[in-house]
């Protein structure tokens, strides 16, 4: 199984993705043409979520998946149950 193709360590269990942040961020944020609809993850206690829209994957630190092989690990989007 490849990993995902981005992966964001994050400090909160709750985060939000739009797609375009890595291209564009910092004080003068404005959404890019590339990115997504704006949406809102919740990380349960399997450490990580995945966007369902771009496939980036959002890691808690010091989470059950930080410092895990990424590739290794099912795909959870949000309301997912990845089975395990």
């Amino acid at each position: 199984m490849p990993p995902p193709p981005e992966i964001s360590k994050v400090l909160t269990r709750r985060v939000w993705c739009d797609g375009a942040t890595d291209i564009r961020s910092g004080k003068n944020y404005k959404p890019a043409a590339l990115g997504h609809p704006k949406v809102y993850l919740e990380i349960d206690e399997h450490g990580y979520v995945d966007c369902g829209y771009c496939d980036r994957r959002f890691v808690l630190e010091g989470g059950p998946a930080d410092g895990v092989d990424q590739a290794a690990l099912p795909d959870i989007s949000e309301g997912a149950d990845p089975g395990h």
